[in-house]
């Protein structure tokens, strides 16, 4: 079974996605880690970031390895490196919605994702799982929450990861990140048909957790 759950930058999908990858035991894949990880590459390339062809190449040579850690977080892997904490520091992500616009980095990325999920049960989460890389997902939940709820979410996480920040910078560049993802032609942030739409604002993450698992439990039950 594979689970897609999409949203935009601090609606809680990465929290919810390692929960119920957890209570179901099955493989958890950030899809997002993939975009940071091209994008520090080309950052540490000086590759000229409007270039999509060049960035398409970055994409298909990088060699991205990620492995789950305690409590359910990534260890992501350029090459021998261990970037788990430099893509999530301010360039990079001020950039990786530049770099996953270009079509040619979306399709090498999107050869890795498919045949990384063409067996087992996976909990994968990204912009796109449900529409693009995953279309025929068992379940799809697209998670949602208010701006300024987002921008509290995204600066807690940063302030324990030892990065300073601001909520209103956070909040202005999550309006800008949310204009890019779904405005890009190449598989613009938006939920699938079928997906079901949860508004997490003001919910506990377990809470968003036991409805993903509903959803889980519902389709399993129509096998």
């Amino acid at each position: 079974m594979i689970i897609a759950i999409d949203g935009p930058a601090g609606s809680g999908k990465s929290t919810v996605a390692r929960g119920v990858a957890r209570r179901l035991g099955f493989t958890y894949l950030d899809s997002g880690a993939m975009y940071r990880a091209v994008t520090l590459a080309a950052l540490e390339a000086n590759a000229d970031l409007s270039d999509g062809e060049l960035l398409g190449q970055v994409a298909a040579d990088a060699q991205i390895r990620m492995h789950e850690r305690d409590h359910g977080n990534m260890q992501v892997l350029l090459g021998e490196r261990d970037v788990s904490d430099e893509i999530r520091t301010p360039a990079v992500t001020g950039s990786s919605s530049q770099v996953a616009a270009h079509r040619q980095v979306r399709e090498a990325l999107l050869r890795r994702q498919r045949g990384l999920i063409a067996d087992g049960d996976w909990v994968v989460e990204g912009r796109d799982i449900g529409t693009v890389v995953a279309p025929d997902a068992a379940v799809k939940a697209f998670l949602t929450a208010e701006p300024a709820e987002r921008a509290r979410r995204r600066t807690e996480e940063l302030r324990r990861r030892g990065v300073e920040a601001e909520a209103e910078e956070v909040h202005r560049a999550i309006e800008q990140r949310d204009r890019l993802d779904s405005t890009r032609s190449a598989a613009p942030l938006r939920p699938a048909d079928d997906a079901v739409s949860i508004d997490t604002t003001g919910l506990e993450p377990g809470q968003v957790i036991e409805q993903v698992l509903e959803l889980a439990a519902r389709a399993g039950s129509k096998k």
